[in-house]
């Protein structure tokens, strides 16, 4: 048996696969959204000759962005959801063993 048929038929391996690619996901958004960003503020800064409002323009994109960037993390680190669904069968086991 080689080791691609043994990871196809163990769950573990399988929710392994799933953090990695999560937490993968999460660094390529990291980069984008610091590359992205980056330009945003050398772009503002660069035409900032007057200061019209007291809050500069990119501080809302990356503001917002930063909250979706957040919870990707979240999902990505903090967050398993073999630890909730885990959690949610033990709660309904209880109450059904109650009943």
């Amino acid at each position: 048996m080689n080791s691609s048929q043994s990871s196809e038929n163990d769950p573990r391996d399988m929710e392994l696969w799933n953090v990695a690619r999560k937490r993968a996901g999460f660094r390529r958004h990291l980069f984008v959204y610091l590359v992205v960003n980056s330009f945003l503020w050398v772009l503002w800064s660069l035409n900032a000759t007057d200061v019209e409002s007291p809050v500069p323009w990119p501080l809302w994109p990356s503001l917002g962005w930063g909250v979706g960037l957040a919870l990707n993390y979240a999902d990505a680190y903090l967050f398993h959801s073999e630890n909730t669904v885990e959690q949610e069968y033990q709660k309904l086991l209880k109450k059904k063993q109650n009943q």
